[in-house]
């Protein structure tokens, strides 16, 4: 599927960018079939080839939604503008301790409890020894 979108060109802290046609599965910064335009942010200075551009939205090809946005605001395509999607930044995950509340603390130390109790049941004192039956815990 053919995709109109920006393709980033410039320097570093100086972007600009060329409105592309492309192949939506290529890399924005690799192989294009046509250059369509281009886009300066710092200046807002937009160059269109508005001929060239309804030809190939004739055709089929799908604007991203920064180019859209961009196409709209040049009068070139109706609608609504689109909400840009912008990756989350990853947040540092907290310690799984941290995170768990009190009260399944609480029940993970009866489980434990009620595990410990089992073993004493099972593996007997060495010696010969008796030991007295250990209630277990009433669950509520």
């Amino acid at each position: 599927m053919l995709t109109i979108r920006f393709a980033r060109t410039g320097k570093r802290n100086r972007a600009q960018f060329q409105i592309v046609l492309q192949e939506q599965a290529i890399a924005p910064g690799g192989r294009h079939v046509e250059v369509l335009g281009s886009y300066d942010p710092h200046s807002k200075k937009t160059v269109l080839k508005e001929e060239k551009i309804k030809y190939w939205l004739g055709q089929g090809a799908q604007p991203s939604d920064s180019a859209f946005n961009l196409l709209l605001a040049k009068g070139l395509v109706t609608g609504e503008k689109r909400k840009v999607k912008m990756p989350a930044k990853k947040v540092a995950e907290a310690p799984a301790e941290a995170v768990v509340p009190v009260e399944a603390k609480t029940e993970e130390a009866s489980a434990v409890e009620a595990v410990e109790v089992s073993k004493e049941e099972v593996n007997p004192p060495a010696g010969g020894e008796e030991v007295a039956p250990v209630e277990e815990p009433k669950a509520e």
